[in-house]
């Protein structure tokens, strides 16, 4: 922290000369940038603001009726404040500057006995360049410590934690529907850290840098890449240090960022040359029918009349997305259970006469290629694939879940299918029980679509713009409002059979139906508006029954 007038004042040599304060005592904690000593009187020009000057007030004690223009000088020129030396009779000076301090709102000083300036500068500056040096260093202890948790793809807890030790307060990581993903509430107790979360977070609006606002004043920082942001990391309680606390913040979001994209970029290095092709298969651009068997032929893959695409996913890793996970899944163990899943294809495949292209195509993704003699055959395969993870999984490994495409008649159309077989694992990876052997797009309907698609930040912005002017209001007002919303969108529409069906009286009912197009300023008589309406409810219960 710069030194302030105070501190200044309480320094061994200005106590010695006597200082008295003329006026100016609300902005004795103004923080001193520099110390300038001067004899003119007027000094617009040559300050920058934040100085504290010094002078020995031999001009104003020749014409002590400019004293009043001095100190607007300083004031314009943004002084922190004035130090006079008035040693011996100086009466006539210290009667003009009194009476003008007392009209003006710098801090205005008067020493009775004389002092040497040069100690006071010396001093003053020290411990400005002092402080200086302790926030350089102090940035370098920040970016060496997020540094060393980028280089080591920390978890994202583990970023926030750090983050909340070199602040001193709790800090909190939420995503863009103030849903929160991680804290750590250091000395504060977790409800009252986090009561009330989502109201009070939506009265504290964001902005696209780093900064206070809300009635709570919480600092935060957006979290994200430049127009890619998905959350933002927040301080909802006071700090020693507003500038230090915003420093480690930012580096801690750049951390968050960077590995979040790491995350996405990673692949299984042990099947590198099948990755590399399935990459290419997924997005062939120009290449051939026949460069591509022969390619998939070179590492395997048997011509046939038909290829099926197929994805595994991990439950494990597709229930909850990286950023809400607080003990977010070792990458290596991750890594480990893909090799597991790949021998283990391997072998049944063998066993099975079978053939196909197989390899990680991201992080608890697996994506194969599978040949297949006859297209009657495709179930029974499936199953036979399917029997061998449920065994694997009886047996205490990872309960991969099956995405399957359409068959094709070219490898090039089944690698294409490898996106949308990928697709329909996570979403069945999310889904609750046992499940099926295997998932198609028809088994996974919407609601298995939107809680593929629930934690993408362009999907939670349509959700919010949806239902923005329901999810506004207090609890009790909101929950009644997305409850009746639900109701009438699962009627279809039809206001008569709601009202039938008991829910509300008649006249009720449609008060409240219109309350609702009023708040989201749509025509519920709209069939689209329904249907957007529906999905973003959908979303909505998705995150917020998100474990």
């Amino acid at each position: 922290m710069l030194p302030t007038i105070r501190s200044i004042l309480d320094l061994a040599v200005v106590q010695e000369a006597g200082p008295v304060l003329l006026g100016g005592q609300g902005g004795l904690d103004t923080p001193v940038r520099w110390v300038h000593v001067s004899e003119l009187l007027d000094v617009t020009g040559l300050l920058s603001g934040g100085e504290l000057v010094l002078t020995t007030g031999l001009e104003l004690e020749k014409d002590p009726s400019q004293t009043p223009s001095f100190l607007r000088s300083l004031e314009r020129a943004g002084a922190a404040g004035l130090i006079v030396e008035l040693a011996g009779q100086r009466n006539r000076s210290l009667a003009a500057l009194r009476t003008a301090a007392q009209r003006s709102k710098l801090t205005v000083i008067a020493l009775e006995r004389r002092v040497r300036f040069v100690v006071i500068t010396e001093t003053v500056h020290r411990m400005i360049v002092a402080e200086q040096l302790e926030r350089v260093e102090h940035a370098r202890d920040i970016h060496e410590a997020f540094t060393q948790l980028s280089l080591e793809s920390a978890g994202t807890q583990q970023v926030v934690e750090q983050a909340a030790q070199m602040i001193g307060a709790p800090v909190i990581l939420e995503d863009l529907q103030h849903l929160v993903l991680a804290h750590a509430a250091r000395q504060l107790p977790v409800a009252e850290l986090l009561g009330d979360w989502e109201r009070r977070s939506r009265s504290t609006p964001s902005s696209a840098r780093t900064a206070r606002a809300g009635q709570e004043q919480w600092l935060h920082v957006p979290v994200g890449v430049r127009s890619q942001l998905w959350g933002r990391l927040v301080v909802p309680t006071p700090t020693a240090d507003d500038d230090a606390a915003a420093m480690v913040l930012e580096r801690a979001a750049q951390t968050l960022a960077i590995n979040r994209l790491a995350e996405r970029d990673q692949r299984d290095l042990s099947q590198q040359a099948q990755a590399g092709l399935l990459s290419i298969l997924r997005n062939p651009r120009g290449l051939s029918e026949a460069d591509a068997l022969a390619r998939a032929g070179s590492l395997g893959l048997k011509r046939a009349p038909f290829y099926l695409p197929v994805a595994f996913r991990a439950p494990a890793l597709g229930n909850l997305a990286p950023e809400s996970t607080p003990g977010t899944k070792d990458p290596l163990a991750g890594q480990q259970e893909e090799r597991e899943l790949l021998d283990l294809l391997a072998r049944r495949l063998k066993s099975m006469s079978g053939s196909a292209l197989t390899a990680s195509i991201h992080s608890g993704s697996v994506g194969m290629i599978l040949a297949l003699q006859a297209a009657q055959l495709e179930d029974a395969t499936l199953d036979r694939i399917a029997d061998a993870l449920i065994a694997y999984a009886h047996g205490g490994g990872t309960p991969w879940r099956i995405g399957v495409g359409r068959i094709n008649s070219t490898l090039l159309a089944a690698g294409a299918g490898i996106d949308e077989a990928a697709q329909v694992a996570e979403a069945a990876a999310t889904l609750p029980g046992p499940g099926l052997p295997f998932y198609r797009a028809t088994d996974i309907r919407l609601r298995g679509l939107l809680t593929l698609l629930r934690n993408d930040p362009r999907v939670q912005q349509f959700a919010e713009s949806e239902l923005g002017g329901i999810l506004n209001l207090e609890t009790n007002a909101r929950d009644r409002l997305l409850d009746l919303l639900g109701h009438y969108l699962e009627s279809g529409g039809n206001k008569a059979a709601l009202a039938r069906n008991g829910y509300l009286s008649r006249p009720t009912l449609y008060s409240r139906l219109a309350k609702l197009e009023e708040l989201l300023a749509v025509d519920l008589n709209d069939a689209e508006s329904r249907t957007s309406l529906h999905v973003a409810l959908l979303l909505h219960h998705l995150r917020s029954d998100q474990p």
